[in-house]
């Protein structure tokens, strides 16, 4: 994997990912398809709309279908025919805010499935294992997710933690797989500053902050976000985990952060929900009943080409399996067209000038 950067707008890059498996543009928005499938799209729909990666995850795909399926079936890009580059979470997030009952050492996790209650136990080298027969572009080291709040002497051992793992990652990094750290530390900064020398010190090829947006209020996300990005290596991809809201994601790459993925743009979509250039719609209002005009006018994706807002508050309404595929088709298109435009401001050195636009729409 290469990373280079093309151009600047103040600490806003725009760059470019090589991946054996193709090329993906910075900023990047990665569409979340847990469980090998972007919910209601199909992967040439995805591709049509310019999705150039997409996010899988270890943990999810761990429990079900199982590697051993996968791997009969010729890896996960075949299983889900999806040719472009994949980035799979380690799974570390979901084994501390889905497993049942989880109890932590120093290898790892033992955790109950929340399927079925079933033990399992996943650490460091099973995450890289299970990734490395996933087989995706990008791996991630397993991490522990913190909760908000938490307690100073909680973090710090954490971060001791995350880092023993990920050494234990880089030990085992598939050589035809990119690795990614992931830097903890809470709401701390001097933890966030110690977590994010040592991954440095270990060495990888691109580094994601997590552990924001589990809670805290917008004001203290905002300020590590700020805090963490310039802490980084200028030369390696900056990957800002879980976070999806537009203007959050506007303020990370004023930061200088390079990469996101979320499921709010699928998720909002299933719940009628739809992101426009006028700002967010609720498609099940009754004031779109009788509404003749396209969900966005200055939207070209299918769904706005030849449906009403009328029509899609029916379908939403009447719970048809078309109104999921149609209203996420809208947001995903939104979502990359967005970072499309974003990216050409940064380009043009007018990314101050986007930032402040959509600022005022979606605030």
């Amino acid at each position: 994997m290469n990373f280079k950067i093309l151009s600047t707008d103040g600490n806003a890059r725009r760059g470019i990912i090589e991946t054996r498996r193709g090329l993906i543009n910075t900023p990047a928005f990665m569409p979340v398809g847990t469980i090998g499938t972007v919910k209601a799209m199909s992967p040439d729909e995805l591709k049509d709309i310019g999705a150039e990666i997409i996010l899988g995850n270890t943990y999810h795909l761990y429990l079900r279908p199982g590697t051993d399926v996968i791997s009969s079936l010729g890896g996960l890009h075949k299983f889900m025919n999806w040719c472009k580059p994949i980035l799979t979470d380690s799974g570390g997030f979901q084994v501390f805010s889905l497993a049942a009952i989880r109890d932590i050492e120093k290898t790892g996790v033992h955790f109950r499935s929340h399927i079925d209650g079933s033990l399992h136990f996943i650490g460091p080298v099973e995450a890289m294992k299970i990734q490395g027969i996933l087989g995706s572009d990008i791996a991630m080291v397993f991490d522990e997710c913190i909760p908000y709040p938490s307690s100073y002497e909680y973090a710090a051992k954490s971060v001791e933690l995350t880092t023993s793992w990920a050494r234990i990652c880089k030990d085992h990094q598939n050589e035809r797989q990119a690795l990614f750290g992931i830097v903890q530390g809470g709401m701390y900064k001097d933890l966030r500053r110690k977590s994010t020398e040592n991954l440095i010190n270990i060495g990888f090829d691109g580094y994601a902050v997590g552990g924001v947006s589990v809670g805290e209020p917008k004001e203290e996300m905002h300020e590590i976000i700020n805090f963490n990005a310039p802490l980084l290596p200028s030369d390696k991809p900056r990957y800002l985990m879980g976070i999806g809201d537009l203007c959050d994601m506007l303020k990370a790459v004023d930061a200088g952060f390079d990469m996101f993925d979320c499921v709010m743009p699928t998720r909002n979509a299933r719940n009628g929900t739809l992101f426009t250039s006028e700002g967010r719609i609720s498609i099940k209002r009754e004031e779109f009943k009788y509404d003749d005009n396209p969900l966005d006018p200055d939207c070209n994706c299918y769904t706005c080409r030849n449906y009403s807002r009328g029509y899609l508050r029916h379908l939403f309404l009447s719970k048809e399996i078309l109104s999921m595929r149609l209203n996420t088709l809208h947001n995903l298109h939104f979502y990359l067209n967005f970072f499309k435009n974003m990216r050409e401001s940064i380009t043009g050195k007018k990314f101050r000038g986007f930032k402040e636009k959509w600022d005022t729409i979606f605030l």
